[in-house]
């Protein structure tokens, strides 16, 4: 019968079948997904088939589904190898915070990238306003005029507090939905806010994701009570980017895209080159500087890894 991947252990899964049945599931033998070097060739939000074992609520992965799509990361063990998120994504949130702790926007952008180039919608959810000052509210300020003018939602929120959490419930509805951001910036306590019975399981899922250098990443995908899933993952404290070359970057900053044609050269990186649109548009205040600051940053990445 057919399944879909809610929980993953690494070796374990918790798969729910068409009959909303839960079963926890292996895998038969190994599978490599659609040619991908991945550490983890099963992970939630992909849709399986299962056989029945004997034991009660005991199953066998015999195939994996073609996926809609996947997000991944750098692997935190293998820096040449992928480590993928999810699959099967209608969107992706991430989830952040200006103060205690501060979201560099080094971690915003690359993943938003990372969501460019596997054609998955981003938002940013800035959590903590009521905690936030005058220095704070000037860069939301300055956030929000920048992230919007590339076609991002991004919206001011206090979990705490209950504020925009009704925006943010209409924002999942009926959707599938990644949500991610760094430890403490209250992806747990929105998922208490919506499954007041679930505070005991959030606090497993993130405590799967080890200590100290976040050696391993696990997800686990809920169903929302108005329809839709959410799927909640550990707290990263980097997005590595991973099959993205520095001719590519730029494809993945949406105020760059519209404007590559316009380049003397088809593999200009906007550096140092002449009759460069981006330059120029840079110059004449159409493109932000924190943005193309962030790109150049993530462009001297990829050079020293070399992917």
């Amino acid at each position: 019968m057919k399944a879909k991947v809610y929980k993953s252990t690494g070796s374990w899964y918790v798969v729910k079948s068409a009959d909303q049945k839960f079963w926890n599931a292996r895998l038969r033998g190994s599978f490599k997904i659609d040619g991908l070097t991945s550490t983890n060739p099963l992970v939630v939000g992909d849709e399986v088939e299962i056989e029945p074992e004997s034991s009660d609520a005991g199953a066998v992965i015999t195939e994996i589904y073609t996926r809609r799509n996947h997000i991944n990361r750098q692997s935190p063990a293998h820096k040449m190898q992928q480590h993928i998120i999810a699959a099967n994504i209608d969107q992706s949130l991430l989830i952040a915070s200006l103060k205690d702790p501060k979201t560099a926007q080094g971690f915003i952008d690359r993943f938003l990238v990372t969501g460019e180039a596997y054609h998955i919608p981003s938002s940013i959810i800035l959590n903590k306003a009521d905690i936030y000052g005058k220095k704070e509210m000037e860069k939301f300020v300055h956030w929000e005029n920048m992230y919007k003018s590339c076609g991002y939602e991004i919206m001011l929120v206090s979990i705490l507090e209950g504020k925009g959490i009704d925006e943010l419930k209409e924002l999942l509805r009926n959707k599938s939905s990644l949500l991610s951001g760094p430890s403490g910036v209250g992806k747990s306590t929105f998922i208490n806010a919506i499954f007041p019975s679930m505070h005991s399981k959030t606090k497993d899922v993130s405590g799967w994701s080890g200590k100290g250098m976040h050696t391993t990443t696990f997800a686990e995908m809920f169903d929302l009570p108005e329809g839709g899933q959410i799927i909640d993952t550990p707290g990263l404290r980097e997005f590595g980017l991973v099959d993205i070359s520095r001719e590519e970057l730029s494809h993945f900053f949406p105020e760059m895209r519209d404007r590559l044609q316009d380049c003397q050269f088809n593999d200009c990186l906007h550096l140092n080159e002449p009759a460069c649109a981006i330059k120029k548009a840079l110059q004449e205040g159409e493109i932000y500087a924190d943005r193309y600051n962030s790109y150049c940053k993530i462009l001297e990445t990829i050079e020293v890894n070399n992917y």
